[in-house]
């Protein structure tokens, strides 16, 4: 018997429109959170250039929004309270959605578990005021104020105190409300934002308004609202595709963090968390990042609203892509040709934990002395083409480094002029700025990567035929989808062919990976597919194999260089793509400007 079922026929009952409400807030309105999100939508939907919030409680005993948009009418504000009531849409085409909200459900939510009121004045017309507590609405009264709107929501689930448990402390709610108003500005540099936590009359966030050109305003945003050291370690992003645009900012790898906890998506400037473009954004990052590491990167998609469908949950948060292949591949290679047109770029945040840890008292330290007279001086072609085909043997094993005199470095370099080796590992360079340490054997390793990466891809990765075929069971729907990606796996070394039913054959694995458990990758590549609707699991694994001989075949600590060699290293990383990180995600350098070494000493101002 169905455990579902009772053993009497039920009784069909319609809903009245107060409880319909209530089921309708726990989709649209799951904490303080949620509902500041669907009023300050509403207010940028509005027209408004500023917008003011204030919130007790964590939102749960006040939500204050002010703003000084359009405004509604005293004919206008029942029916903003009317379920799948709306101004945004007409109806006829519902991809056709260019605002934030078009549902008609916020506010009719948000006054089935709160007790709501509603004060707006539209240009020409006299200002009026609604309230609605627990699904009752009152009558409309006359009101003072200004052009705009302020809704302000107290008591928030008191109808249904249920939901009450589920919120997490005050302090918590207010970083989430914080979080939405942060996330809300940095798509929208022309309007100005404030938050208040009138429980202790502090003011949260403040933006201003930003001016200028587009890109201008949306960088001087982020620097306040992700802050500086973001922005100066930030590449930007402006590609298009298809009629798709990626716009924004991405941050070195160098300057990662711990959790994905500064990763901001938007398409058409709405607020996303999409699986299918964290997935590209991972992917662009692919063999810059060191395990357990997370890009920082504010990413803008832009299309016509024909091409991606935002009515896929009532909290507009996911989106769905008429042609996914396409904003993927889209982002994925932007991102990229972004790294690899940031050739050797270390973030400065790299180097101001150095500049931290840096003590005034002077440290005892073995090192090879080069030439220190002042001039920079240039690695002859003759240096250069001699000393590195970057084979890891045949270095020099003399005791000091010493650059030959008649070996010039140009002046603009950007890793400037070798001067000494410390410890047989650090190569210390002079910039007309400062002075660049570099560690040796992880900028040679990434050098040797990217080598074998591109000679990989222009000879294929060769594959090697197995004895016996190892047959993959699967369902007919999964069969299907991985032999859809055979061409692809194909070129990676990976061959598979159909075997009847549900069942594929691998018939050749990548001869670079000595041990592999086909069944299980195959198995994993479909739970990327099912999870991403695309898969690097395969390229990844070819990459740690290359990057493991890279790390093999590189210059290895220890092993003293003269200054040739080092000069020649530091030109190779100057063209050499991502090269200001290893295979592992780590710095590859580190550059100290002479005024912060000054500042250590004491002889700064």
């Amino acid at each position: 018997m169905n455990s579902h079922a009772p053993n009497m026929r039920p009784i069909i009952r319609q809903l009245d429109e107060s409880a319909a409400n209530r089921i309708a807030a726990g989709e649209v309105v799951e904490r303080p959170a949620s509902a500041v999100k669907e009023l300050v939508e509403n207010a940028l939907d509005a027209g408004a250039t500023r917008i003011e919030v204030a919130i007790a409680k964590g939102g749960k005993g006040l939500i204050r929004v002010s703003d000084d948009g359009c405004g509604m009418t005293a004919e206008d504000l029942p029916l903003a309270l009317s379920r799948h009531a709306t101004s945004k849409i007409d109806g006829s085409d519902l991809l056709d959605i260019r605002s934030f909200g078009f549902r008609g459900e916020a506010l009719p939510s948000l006054g089935a578990v709160g007790r709501l009121s509603i004060t707006s004045r539209a240009e020409g017309f006299e200002g009026a005021q609604i309230t609605v507590a627990g699904g009752r609405i009152g009558p409309v009264k006359p009101a003072a104020g200004n052009r705009g709107t302020v809704v302000e929501l107290r008591d928030l689930f008191f109808a249904t105190p249920a939901r009450l448990k589920f919120l997490r402390t005050d302090r918590a709610e207010t970083q989430a409300v914080a979080e939405i108003i942060r996330r809300l500005a940095m798509a929208e540099p022309y309007v100005g934002f404030t938050l208040t936590d009138e429980d202790e009359g502090r003011l949260l966030f403040r933006a201003d308004a930003e001016q200028g050109e587009l890109f201008g305003a949306l960088q001087t945003r982020l620097s306040r609202v992700m802050g500086r050291d973001f922005i100066e370690n930030a590449l930007p992003i402006d590609a298009t595709r298809d009629g798709i645009t990626l716009t924004g900012f991405a941050a070195l790898p160098t300057y990662s963090r711990g959790a994905a906890v500064a990763q901001h998506l938007y398409v058409n400037g709405r607020p996303v968390r999409d699986k299918l473009l964290t997935g590209a954004l991972r992917a662009g990052y692919m063999d810059v990042l060191a395990s357990g590491r997370h890009p920082a990167a504010v990413l803008f998609v832009t299309c016509d609203p024909h091409q991606v469908d935002v009515n896929v949950h009532p909290a507009k948060a996911e989106v769905r892509f008429r042609e996914p292949d396409i904003a993927r591949g889209l982002m994925v290679s932007a991102l990229r040709h972004a790294l690899a047109g940031a050739g050797h770029r270390s973030s400065t945040t790299v180097a101001s934990a150095a500049l931290e840890a840096a003590r005034p008292e002077p440290t005892q330290s073995r090192a090879y002395q080069a030439d220190y007279r002042p001039q920079i001086q240039r690695p002859s072609a003759q240096a250069i083409a001699a000393s590195l085909a970057f084979q890891a043997p045949g270095f020099a094993e003399t005791p000091t480094a010493r650059i030959e005199p008649e070996t010039l470095v140009e002046p603009d370099a950007p890793l400037g002029a070798a001067r000494a080796q410390l410890h047989e590992n650090w190569i210390i360079a002079q910039t007309a700025t400062g002075i660049v340490i570099v560690d040796q054997h992880a900028a040679h390793e990434r050098l040797v990567y990217e080598r074998l990466k591109a000679q990989a891809t222009a000879k294929a990765i060769p594959s090697q035929a197995l004895l016996i075929p190892e047959i993959v069971e699967l369902s007919d729907a999964d069969a299907a989808r991985i032999l859809g990606i055979a061409d692809e796996l194909a070129e990676l070394g990976l061959v598979i062919e159909p075997f009847g039913g549900g069942a594929v054959a691998v018939r050749e694995v990548p001869a670079l990976i000595k041990r592999i458990d086909a069944p299980a990758l195959i198995r994993d590549i479909l739970d990327d597919l099912a999870d991403q609707g695309q898969s690097d699991r395969l390229r990844a694994r070819v990459d740690a194999v290359l990057s493991s001989m890279a790390c093999h075949g590189s210059v290895r600590s220890g092993r003293r260089m003269n200054g040739d060699e080092m000069n020649a290293l530091l030109r190779e990383m100057e063209r050499t793509p991502k090269s200001g990180q290893c295979n592992h995600g780590r710095p590859t350098w580190i550059e100290l400007k002479l005024t912060d070494i000054e500042r250590l000493f004491g002889r700064s101002g």
